[in-house]
């Protein structure tokens, strides 16, 4: 940033302080925010109490008081009574704390495009000076430390000195979850009564089966868009404060579904997803009508931030989640859902919108979001999903069938672009027609793809991934204990304790896919050797009954996880997969041997047993470029 654009910067923040000074606050903006609040203090998160915690702990430890800082209703009724008895108490504060506040720091912050490269010489200017300060006796230390901490990396810990659980301590029932189907004009409603503590959770799949192919591309911008842009009445800022004013938010994102029982076949969609307090359900849902009927796509200028700040989004997170990149690269030509994914959330996805960024008019884009708003804001490809308490669940489902009714007129069969169309029932209580509508893809051939994408970073974000089963196949739940079992045995150790990246390890997905991977890896092509080493250990059977025993303890930490009462029956309404399914699942993760998973990693991810795909983010790499087996970005 140059010394101008500092002292306009600083010019505007004057200029907003004083503005606020004179005029103060909306009164709707004051109540959006205490809203936010009630919001909040109801909405019942699994981290509730480790939040509380952490919002208690910078008060507690400078000798405040904490149990005063949970008393937050009567902070937001003191307020109230402030406001009341002083209607310039904000501006007061204002005034005090920052216009009249001499006690500040102005840090400026430029951009250097030199700046790694600097980074570089300096690091290696005083890497050169050390060696250079070295004696024979200083580099002999070293050599026999080096060795030294590799014997102790290389050395098995002893861990039964700790405290720990056993399988035998696991419940070996789930507990079941009750969800009522029915139909709301014609359209499948899932309700599933929940203590929600006087709040409501709605959400939407509307599937994308008739959308062309050339708008596939696109489905992220208009799901990140559509909330964004006016409706009805509303402008895009009108809109902003009546959502923040009349529920906990309101998001739509793209959804990918694999099937449970093959690889080839999924539901693909967009989810609408958003909550309020029980008094505002009308409003909610007032809103949700208004995005369906009339969404305003006239506002380029809108449109422009929405895209440019997405785009930036989008490139920054390479560097902070390049190993999910790197992942979901590697699967692409594996699985359809995985090329999908690829689509919607990969490196294709960055690129595209980049583009889209770039481009001087965006008319053409403009154009494009209600061609896409029919196929998708479509009642004949949708269904919902409604969790809120026993008391307010006739009143929630009352105002569901007034939504379906108040988007009639955007009901429209269309043909789907692919033909081959799977449908899963729903289940008897929802008719006899409710179902969903799975897209399948039997003649799909898995192939093998290496890519490297040359990024400006010093470190490599590194994945292998292999084709191997479905959620419901026998072997799905040994495969999963063999993921964490290695991570912990074997791939940790040599990744990150010995290869120096951040992290690593291997994940089964609910897709089918089999996944290895490193985070901020300073090593390449050597932790694909890795990879390959931590199968030849499980091959090898170089695991203890101890091992087998704690990564099912991992696997089940996850499983048993606390599920919020917002989420309750989620799994069900957006995979299909019922509690019974479930429970089949736990047992077969309970029955897992030594003998299944030798077996398992030989027959699925020995070389040459399945297709695999590999991808690497990460600085120029000479001896990858000259390799014509990969394909370099």
């Amino acid at each position: 940033m140059m010394e101008d654009d500092t002292e306009t910067v600083k010019h505007i923040i004057a200029q907003t302080i004083d503005d606020i000074v004179r005029t103060g606050f909306e009164e709707e903006q004051i109540e959006a925010l205490l809203h936010k609040i009630e919001i909040q203090m109801k909405h019942q998160s699994t981290s509730f109490g480790l939040a509380l915690a952490s919002y208690i702990a910078s008060c507690w430890n400078h000798d405040g008081d904490p149990v005063q800082l949970l008393k937050i209703s009567e902070s937001v009724s003191r307020f109230r009574q402030c406001l009341k008895e002083n209607p310039r108490y904000l501006q007061d504060k204002v005034q005090h704390y920052f216009k009249d506040n001499t006690h500040r720091l102005t840090l400026t912050m430029s951009p250097d495009e030199r700046f790694l490269e600097k980074q570089a010489e300096a690091e290696e200017q005083k890497l050169q000076q050390k060696i250079q300060d070295l004696s024979d006796a200083d580099h002999k230390d070293i050599y026999d430390k080096g060795l030294q901490l590799l014997a102790v990396q290389s050395t098995t810990q002893d861990a039964s000195c700790l405290p720990a659980l056993k399988v035998s301590d696991i419940e070996p029932i789930i507990p079941y979850t009750p969800v009522q189907l029915g139909t709301a004009g014609g359209v499948p409603v899932q309700c599933c009564e929940q203590p929600t503590n006087g709040m409501v959770y709605f959400r939407a799949m509307c599937n994308l089966n008739s959308l062309p192919e050339d708008l596939k591309i696109y489905v992220p911008l208009f799901c990140s868009v559509i909330t964004k842009l006016g409706c009805g009445e509303l402008d895009y800022r009108q809109q902003a404060q009546r959502i923040e004013l009349k529920t906990g938010g309101m998001s739509v994102s793209p959804q990918i579904i694999p099937d449970t029982d093959d690889l080839d076949l999924y539901e693909q969609g967009i989810i609408l997803s958003s909550s309020c307090l029980e008094r505002n359900l009308p409003d909610m849902f007032q809103l949700w009508s208004d995005i369906f009927n009339s969404p305003h796509f006239d506002d380029e200028q809108r449109l422009r931030v929405l895209v440019m700040m997405s785009a930036q989004e989008l490139s920054n997170g390479i560097s902070y989640s390049g190993h999910m990149y790197a992942m979901t690269r590697a699967a692409r030509t594996l699985a359809p859902t995985a090329d999908l994914q690829e689509t919607f959330s990969g490196m294709d996805q960055v690129k595209f919108m980049k583009r889209i960024a770039e481009m001087t008019d965006l008319t053409s884009i403009l154009r494009k979001l209600p061609r896409i708003k029919r196929h998708l804001l479509n009642p004949e490809n949708m269904r919902c999903a409604v969790n809120a308490t026993p008391q307010k669940m006739s009143d929630a489902a009352g105002e569901v069938e007034r939504f379906i009714a108040n988007i009639a007129a955007n009901r429209k069969e269309r043909k789907p672009v692919r033909s081959t169309i799977v449908e899963r029932a729903l289940g008897p209580q929802a008719g006899s027609s409710a179902s969903r509508k799975l897209i399948s893809e039997p003649n799909f051939k898995p192939c093998q793809m290496k890519t490297y994408f040359q990024l400006p970073f010093n470190v490599n974000f590194v994945s292998e991934c292999v084709r191997t089963v479905p959620f419901s196949h026998a072997d799905y739940a040994s495969l999963c204990i063999l993921a964490r079992m290695m991570t912990a045995k074997f791939l940790h150790g040599e990744i990150r304790e010995k290869g120096g990246a951040y992290g690593g390890g291997a994940r089964m997905g609910g897709g089918g896919l089999f996944t290895f991977y490193s985070y901020r890896d300073p090593n390449s092509t050597q932790t694909l050797s890795a990879f390959r080493g931590g199968v030849e250990w499980a091959r090898a059977g170089k695991f203890t009954q101890q091992d087998i025993d704690e990564a099912k303890l991992s696997v089940f930490s996850a499983v048993d996880a606390p599920v919020a009462p917002s989420d309750k029956g989620l799994g069900r309404f957006l995979n299909g997969i019922t509690d019974e399914m479930k429970q089949r699942y736990r047992e077969r993760l309970f029955a897992v041997t030594d003998k299944n998973l030798i077996d398992i990693a030989g027959r699925y991810l020995g070389v040459g047993q399945q297709t695999c795909g590999v991808a690497i983010l990460g600085p120029e790499n000479e001896s990858i470029r000259k390799d014509p087996s990969w394909v370099v970005k």
